[in-house]
């Protein structure tokens, strides 16, 4: 009304404004957030910051540090990764008393007989190659190596040339460097073999003070998923993760969100030992690919990405079958069988398949399977984001500005004020959003979820209506059991008129 009620003078006056009739819901955009370290050479500020580019990652906080490996594979330069997502990164620097992972690599020379070329692979990232000519002293070849290894930015490990070896150090310090491993690629006939000494005696990871102070930066916005870059067995941050996500539940927060760690063992019982200890952990999933030569934040990233992407344009469809392409997986030995991957799932961790040797995703699930609970209300995380999505758009409804201190009367009684409100008028606009919730296949049985919504002002509070409603998440097609028949076919014999 753009003409004060109490005006006397003759006008027309005209007051435009938009209406939205679209109608239906929207679907929560999905956001990721990465904790994790950058490079212990690099100097960097702790604020959290939002990146489109790997590249950008890698100069604010260091060239093969976790951060970067990770961004990698949610941002990479063939735009096959988490697309419009957005990535904000929460850095975290290495602890006060933390120490690096070391190890290092010596070459063995009885007489080279013909010229070949060799790399340095860690993790799964070759360095470049270096050529062992027949007149290569030890030295020369550690010179070479060591170049090999520091051309290669992304490279999680700095090399030293130590005449007689070449020492290796990561680039960050923590237990969870210890996760690094190397081979050298080449041929060990021709008079020359390479002594490994893997990477060990990464201690301490941040605090629990640094990661409070980085995830005190999330504040109001709604980061749907979290990659935690640090070993799925570090209980102490998983178990400050998820005290923070629990509170992200919260009536006025109304922000849920999972956070994600991977791991690459291949023994099943010892996959789900953390899960298991934790089984009422909403919040948290693990994800795997055992064997596989990857870093476990590198895994995590980057089935994450393929997590996000479906979450944020499909959100009731599950992740089965995608494709976290790029990664190594283990042999074929290494895999888990079906009544292993059955035992993981109960035991409250993801799993995945091998097809053609690519990592598929199978089940993704949280830790959540408490003892007598079944099935578990939180354990695929795919019903997760299909409640992140309901919340949103309850949320959208009564968060708009016609809502807020409208008059509040009852539904019978009759007003001539347009910005009043009546509880009818809440149970409408639930319904319409279950209409189109189960439109999308975010629920099911939208009749009998219309049927539960109540909406009624407070009998000790003419300032509060209150409203509820209970929903049918849909299923998903994880399970499918077919029954075949069969028999054989027996001629008859012909009948001649």
């Amino acid at each position: 009304m753009g003409i004060q009620a109490n005006a006397v003078g003759r006008v027309v006056g005209i007051t435009t404004e938009f209406v939205n009739l679209q109608g239906g819901i929207n679907f929560l955009p999905q956001r990721v957030a990465l904790l994790g370290q950058g490079s212990t050479n690099s100097v960097f500020s702790l604020t959290k910051k939002t990146f489109t580019s790997a590249v950008d990652v890698g100069q604010d906080y260091g060239f093969g540090s976790p951060l970067h490996l990770s961004a990698l594979q949610l941002l990479p330069a063939n735009g096959d990764g988490i697309g419009i997502i957005p990535l904000t990164v929460y850095p975290l620097a290495d602890a006060g008393t933390a120490v690096a992972s070391t190890g290092d690599i010596t070459p063995a020379i009885t007489t080279v007989t013909k010229s070949a070329q060799y790399r340095v692979v860690i993790n799964d990232i070759p360095s470049e190659f270096f050529i062992v000519d027949t007149t290569d002293t030890v030295a020369t070849v550690v010179t070479k190596m060591t170049a090999a290894i520091n051309a290669v930015v992304e490279m999680p490990m700095i090399a030293v040339d130590n005449t007689t070896d070449v020492a290796l150090t990561s680039k960050w310090e923590g237990t969870s460097a210890n996760a690094l491993s190397y081979v050298v690629e080449g041929s060990t006939s021709l008079g020359i073999t390479f002594g490994l000494v893997q990477p060990s005696g990464g201690l301490v990871n941040p605090t629990t003070a640094e990661i409070t102070a980085a995830l005190d930066q999330v504040g109001e916005i709604w980061e749907t998923m979290f990659i935690n870059c640090f070993e799925a067995t570090d209980t102490t941050i998983i178990d400050q993760l998820d005290t923070f996500l629990e509170g992200r539940w919260g009536a006025t927060v109304k922000k849920p969100a999972i956070a994600f760690a991977a791991t690459v063992e291949t023994d099943q019982a010892t996959a789900i030992v953390v899960p298991t200890a934790k089984k009422t952990y909403r919040n948290i999933s693990q994800l795997v690919a055992p064997g596989s030569a990857d870093l476990p934040f590198v895994i995590c990233s980057r089935e994450v990405a393929r997590i996000a992407k479906v979450a944020n344009d499909n959100p009731p469809q599950d992740y089965g079958s995608q494709k976290a392409t790029g990664l190594a997986p283990g042999t074929d030995l290494q895999q888990w069988d079906y009544i292993e991957r059955e035992a993981a799932v109960v035991g409250g961790s993801s799993t995945i398949q091998v097809k053609d040797g690519v990592v598929n995703l199978s089940d993704t699930v949280t830790y959540y399977h408490p003892d007598g609970e079944n099935p578990p209300a939180y354990r695929y995380v795919v019903d997760i984001v299909k409640l992140q999505n309901i919340i949103f758009n309850i949320d959208n409804i009564f968060s708009q500005d016609e809502w807020d201190g409208a008059p509040l009367i009852p539904d019978n009684q009759p007003t001539v004020n347009r910005t009043a409100k009546k509880p009818k008028m809440a149970k409408a606009a639930i319904a319409s959003m279950i209409d189109s919730l189960a439109l999308n296949a975010i629920i099911s049985d939208p009749d009998t979820a219309k049927k539960s919504i109540t909406a009624q002002i407070s009998s000790t509070n003419p300032k509060r209506l209150d409203v509820a409603l209970t929903v049918q998440l849909s299923g998903n097609t994880n399970i499918i059991d077919v029954t075949l028949n069969f028999g054989f076919f027996f001629g008859t014999d012909a009948v001649v008129a």
